[in-house]
């Protein structure tokens, strides 16, 4: 197995409305500016003796509606789960509930924005949620309020950099760290590589190209040789694609985050008949839901990275990790099939950690919960692979910073060491 090493460890890495759960129970201290300030019970907002409230806000309608519907059924199915067996002992020596309030934003950060002004008042933090643009809509709205936006679906650094964002914490690995990885790997490679390159226009491809790049300057042996972007807003990316497969090469960062996007670009490059090897982001290279539909088989190679295990790998299959997670998956998270996406696992590893923070904070308290949430190390969380682990110690780092790099076989993935 693959371990990406970084600074101290390992790589850290990269989701009308209509709410999903409404089962807010008793909060008392209410602050309807969302103030962390505790009341005169000595309590944050979202929190009783009994009950605490995490409030969500991800697309569940869209485009992104798929990965971003993962981002709350995984928490659901966590607390659901903590619930049935009678709930949580928190670090004050109470136990509680956890309740989960979720809004669609559609991965309009406008309608995020007005997601959280509507929760902030009812919930103890906001988590989970899907999507750079989303999560910075209503960042520095969190920090002035001193409502905890911790555990998000987001890659982007600032998320994960203490001193610009006291009451945030990012989940997955930062963007350019996974670019970094996957640059690596095509750096153990002797041979001679042309690579193309397609991203998104924003901080989210930025990261990956950066992070990429880092990794193979000065390969002599591997030369960019295009490079090209495209808007998130975009319903087609099939003249990059053309103009792309002009260029000969044989390798193809592509870092995308949209699903759709993600299909069409594997189809249309074998129209093409250009079939170069392919680096893709975690959050699109879901197997079942894009690299079948697109057609990845008939490609050399398709690599992303990874730190959960996937339920539908064989290697996984008896798993108890997995059997545990799935069930609860199906009976707490309205998600009555395996999951597509790997934002379900995700999710349910940030129900586990938050578990952790709950059971250190000793007051109940936004701060209290904040001071334990950044103390959790080396923690292995349920459905982490091998290698990889949370940490939220380090001041400029998400909370996964392990990653490995693995290759589609056709059904899943594996995990390599080396560019063939």
């Amino acid at each position: 197995m693959r371990r990406h090493t970084r600074s101290r460890t390992a790589f850290r890495i990269v989701a009308g409305a209509s709410a999903l759960a409404l089962m807010l129970a008793g909060c008392g201290s209410r602050d309807d500016s969302g103030r962390s300030g505790a009341g005169d019970s000595g309590t944050s907002p979202g929190i009783t003796d009994t009950t605490l409230t995490l409030g969500i806000t991800t697309p569940l309608s869209g485009a992104t509606a798929g990965p971003g519907t993962c981002t709350v059924a995984g928490v659901k199915a966590y607390f659901g789960a903590k619930n049935a067996e009678g709930g949580i002992k928190f670090g004050d020596g109470k136990t509680r509930t956890v309740e989960i309030k979720a809004l669609d934003d559609g991965y309009d950060p406008q309608k995020a924005k007005a997601n959280y002004d509507q929760l902030k008042g009812d919930v103890f933090a906001m988590t989970a949620g899907l999507g750079t643009p989303t999560n910075r809509a209503w960042r520095q709205a969190a920090i002035a309020d001193e409502v905890p936006q911790v555990l998000v679906m987001t890659g982007d650094p600032i998320f994960s950099d203490e001193k610009e964002s006291p009451w945030q914490l990012g989940f997955v690995p930062k963007y350019q760290n996974e670019g970094e990885a996957m640059g690596e790997l095509l750096a153990t490679s002797g041979g001679e590589h042309k690579v193309a390159i397609l991203s998104q226009n924003d901080d989210y491809g930025k990261g990956y190209v950066e992070g990429f790049k880092k990794a193979i300057e000065g390969k002599d042996n591997i030369k960019v040789v295009k490079e090209l972007t495209y808007e998130a807003t975009d319903t087609s990316v099939d003249a990059q694609l053309t103009e792309l497969a002009s260029s000969g090469a044989d390798v193809f960062f592509n870092a995308m985050s949209i699903t759709p996007l993600m299909i069409s670009s594997l189809q249309k490059a074998q129209q093409l008949n250009w079939k170069p090897s392919w680096f893709l982001p975690s959050n699109t290279s879901s197997p079942g839901a894009i690299l079948e539909p697109g057609g990845a088989s008939a490609y050399p190679g398709v690599y992303s990275v990874s730190f959960a295990k996937a339920p539908a790998s064989p290697a996984f299959a008896s798993d108890e990790d997995v059997q545990t997670y799935l069930a609860a998956l199906k009976q707490y998270g309205d998600y009555p099939d395996p999951p597509a996406f790997p934002h379900c696992q995700w999710s349910w590893m940030v129900g586990a950690t938050l578990d952790q923070a709950f059971q250190k904070m000793k007051e109940p308290t936004r701060e209290s919960f904040m001071e334990a949430l950044r103390s959790i190390k080396d923690y292995q969380a349920p459905l982490m692979l091998e290698g990889t682990s949370v940490d939220t110690t380090q001041g400029d780092q998400p909370a996964v910073s392990s990653v490995v790099v693995q290759k589609y076989n056709g059904r899943g993935y594996d995990t390599v060491q080396s560019f063939d």
